[in-house]
């Protein structure tokens, strides 16, 4: 799983939804789960194709960029889901608190 992209945009499917790699499930759905106080546990029961390990490393991340520019270290990113499409499960690393690409 490292080397599986998290998130996937493609016009070809689902308009080009921001959806979990392998999925055609929008990452939007998980947020609409969590919202109405549904557990991560409920989301994946009711989306099997979507790995616990997906759900988590976007979430890991999403609270990695809130939190920075919160505390006004990183810049606020234009688009959240679209900085995540391209990120790779192992692609992230923690550096003095901030998430940098591996090179």
């Amino acid at each position: 799983m490292i080397a599986q992209e998290l998130i996937t945009r493609n016009p070809n499917i689902l308009g080009g939804t921001p959806v979990f790699a392998g999925t055609r499930v929008p990452v939007d759905t998980l947020f609409d789960y969590l919202e109405a106080g549904d557990s991560l546990d409920r989301f994946l029961d009711h989306f099997p194709t979507v790995e616990r390990a997906q759900a988590v490393a976007v979430l890991e991340f999403l609270r990695e960029v809130t939190v920075s520019q919160a505390a006004g270290i990183q810049p606020l990113l234009p688009s959240i889901l679209e900085a995540l499409e391209t990120i790779k499960i192992g692609d992230l690393v923690r550096i003095g608190g901030d998430v940098e690409e591996r090179t």
